[in-house]
């Protein structure tokens, strides 16, 4: 998608319900963009959203494997022009994918327990 929006979002929204396994349910974590939370949104069934607080990227797993392809492919250069930045980012993008262990070590967070009493 070509652009950050509600339609977007909506679309990524119904993929999401199209893979749902029959009667599962998926909740979708956010953040805060006006296009995540717009009352224009058809919420598909068997689906929730979880907004995280504001101003709070580092909760945000997708946040976290933007900033290391920032830090790891895509600093200090020079682009030629916007095809050059599209094919670096897919590039990049694709180098991540091609790693699943990364995306864990960089999106997986410890939790927080309660030990019973």
């Amino acid at each position: 998608m070509p652009s950050a929006n509600t339609q977007a979002m909506q679309h990524h929204l119904d993929e999401i319900a199209r893979t749902l396994a029959p009667k599962a349910h998926a909740v979708v974590v956010l953040d805060q963009p006006g296009w995540h939370t717009t009352g224009n949104l058809r919420l598909p069934e068997h689906l929730s959203l979880l907004p995280l607080p504001p101003k709070s990227p580092e909760l945000n797993p997708v946040e976290n494997l933007w900033q290391f392809l920032r830090h790891n492919k895509l600093s200090n250069r020079i682009f030629g022009d916007y095809e050059a930045i599209l094919t670096a980012a897919c590039d990049a993008w694709n180098s991540l994918l091609a790693d699943p262990a990364r995306i864990t070590s960089i999106a997986t967070r410890q939790r927080a327990t309660i030990a019973p009493s």
